[in-house]
C-alpha cells in the first residue's frame, strides 16, 4: 500500500512524497486518512526539526508524517483485531499516550494526519487510544483532537479547600473565567465548551487585541444571555455573561478586566499566547484561590514571566499547565458534539487539499482566521470559507460550497463536506512519488 505524504526532515524542511507502507503486524490496522486540521504544534514542530521534545533526533534519514488533528476510515485489519474493529469503520485517534511524548504527527513514519494512508500503532491499540466516531461530518473526528484540549485544560484547572490537604479539580461553578487572547480557533473551542457544558461560570470575558478575530468570535458565539435550541448553528441553552474586550486601546487592561468582577478578580485565567505581559495580565486579575492556566505552548524553551508570589502565600493563587488532553476528554468532545451541545464548525475557516498542507503549516501564524481543515484525499489550493462567493464567480464547485455555508449561517458544514469530497479534484498521487 502506498501512501502519500507531509513528512518533516528537519527544520523548515517538510516535503509533500508518496512512498510504500510496510505490511501491517497482526496488531496492527491501516487507516485511510481523510481529514486533518493543521495545528499550531505541527508549525512549532516544523519550525525546529529534531529540536522539537517530540520529534525523533533522526528525522532527517527517517523522516516524520506531520499532522495529528485527524478522522479516518479503518481499510484492513490485523489478524488479532478482527474482533474488535472492521474494514469501513471510522476513527479518531487520541494520539497523547501516558508516559511518552512520543505521537502520531511528531515521532513517527508511518502515521500522521497529513496523510493519505497511515498504520495505526499497537501500543496506541492497547491503550484504547483509536476511539470509534459516528457522527454524520467527518471533520469533527478531526475537530475532537483540539477540543479534547481545551476539555483538558478545563479539566486541570483546580481550587484548594481550606483546611485540606486536596484540590477541588474543574472551575468553580457559577464563577468568573477570563481567556485571554482568547478570540483564535483554540479561544473559540474553550468558549463553546464553557458556555454549553454542565458545570458553566457566570461571567466569561475573553480579550484580544485583534479586531477581526473579535468580530468573527462575537458573531460564530454570540455575546448575550440566551436561551437557544440544541441545534446545529444555534448553540445550546446557556445562561453565562459572555463579554468580548478589545485590551488594544484600553491603558491598564488589568484594572479593568477586575471592575468587570466588581473588584473580585477570575477564579480562572486561561493564558493563550505565550507573551510574558499577557501571563503577567493574568496573574494580576485572579482572585483568592484562583488559578492560572497557561495554555499556550512557547517554542522559547527560556520563557518566562514574573509572577506575584505575595498572593500565592496570601491568595493561595496558582499555576497550571497543560499540553493536550486524554482519551476521556476526547470521548467527552466527540459526545457532545454528537449530541450537538457544541459545534466544532465554529473553529473552521480554510478549507484545502493535501497539496495545500505544506505551505500551510509553514505559514500558519500568518493566515489569518481559525483552523484550516485538509482533506488528504483532493487537490485544492487553501480556501478561505469567507472567499467561496468570490471564488464561485469563475468556479461552480466554490459557487456551490458558498451556498451550502451560507445555509449554515456562514461556517463549514455536513453537506459542504460530502459535496467537496464528490466534486472536487482528486490528489494526484503519482506526482509525489520518490
Amino acid at each position: 500500500m502506498k501512501t502519500t505524504a507531509l513528512r518533516l526532515y528537519s527544520e523548515k524542511d517538510l516535503r509533500l512524497e508518496t512512498f510504500d507502507l510496510p505490511p501491517i503486524k497482526e496488531d496492527e490496522i491501516l487507516i485511510k486518512i481523510i481529514s486533518d486540521s493543521l495545528c499550531m504544534s505541527s508549525y512549532k514542530a516544523a519550525m525546529q526539526g529534531a529540536a522539537h521534545k517530540r520529534v525523533p533526533n533522526d528525522a532527517a534519514v527517517n523522516p516524520i508524517i506531520i499532522g495529528h488533528e485527524f478522522c479516518a476510515e479503518i481499510v484492513t485489519v490485523g489478524a488479532k483485531l478482527t474482533n474488535q474493529y472492521h474494514a469501513g469503520q471510522r476513527v479518531s485517534l487520541q494520539t497523547s499516550l501516558k508516559g511518552t511524548y512520543n505521537a502520531p504527527g511528531y515521532s513517527f513514519r508511518y502515521i500522521g494526519g497529513n496523510s493519505t494512508y497511515g498504520i495505526i500503532p499497537s501500543q496506541y491499540i492497547e491503550a484504547g487510544n483509536l476511539l470509534d466516531y459516528n457522527g454524520d461530518a467527518i471533520f469533527y473526528g478531526s475537530l475532537s483532537e483540539p477540543l479534547s484540549c481545551v476539555i483538558g485544560a478545563t479539566h486541570a484547572c483546580y481550587h484548594t479547600i481550606q483546611g485540606e490537604y486536596t484540590h477541588a479539580m474543574d472551575i468553580k461553578k457559577g464563577g468568573n473565567i477570563a481567556i485571554l487572547a482568547g478570540a483564535g480557533p483554540m479561544g473559540l473551542a474553550l468558549i463553546d465548551y464553557l458556555i454549553h457544558r454542565d458545570l458553566r461560570p457566570s461571567l466569561l470575558v475573553v480579550t484580544d487585541i485583534d479586531a477581526n478575530r473579535l468580530a468573527r468570535a462575537s458573531h460564530v458565539l454570540p455575546p448575550q444571555r440566551a436561551e437557544q435550541s440544541a441545534t446545529i448553528g444555534e448553540p445550546a441553552r446557556t445562561d453565562v455573561n459572555l463579554m468580548y474586550i478589545n485590551t488594544a486601546d484600553i491603558a491598564d487592561p488589568a484594572a479593568h478586566l477586575r471592575e468587570l468582577t466588581g473588584g473580585v478578580g477570575y477564579d480562572e485565567v486561561f493564558v493563550f499566547a505565550p507573551v510574558p505581559s499577557v501571563v503577567e495580565q493574568g496573574d494580576a486579575i485572579l482572585a483568592y484561590d484562583g488559578c492560572l492556566n497557561f495554555f499556550a505552548g512557547p517554542t522559547n524553551p527560556a520563557f518566562s514571566a514574573l509572577f506575584n508570589f505575595y498572593n500565592v502565600h496570601y491568595n493561595t493563587t496558582h499555576v497550571v499547565g497543560t499540553s493536550g488532553g486524554n482519551t476521556d476528554d476526547m470521548r467527552e468532545a466527540l459526545r457532545l458534539a454528537g449530541q450537538r451541545r457544541i459545534n466544532p464548525a465554529v473553529l473552521v475557516t480554510h478549507v484545502g487539499g493535501l497539496d495545500a498542507a505544506k505551505d500551510a503549516t509553514l505559514n500558519l501564524p500568518h493566515i489569518p482566521g481559525g483552523k484550516k481543515l485538509i482533506y488528504n484525499h483532493i487537490s485544492l489550493p487553501l480556501s478561505a470559507i469567507d472567499d467561496f462567493e468570490k471564488l464561485g464567480e469563475t468556479d461552480p464547485l466554490f459557487k456551490r460550497l458558498h451556498e451550502l455555508c451560507a445555509e449554515a449561517g456562514g461556517l463549514w458544514n455536513a453537506e459542504a463536506e460530502r459535496y467537496l469530497l464528490a466534486n472536487a479534484p482528486k490528489l494526484n498521487a503519482d506526482k509525489y512519488i520518490i
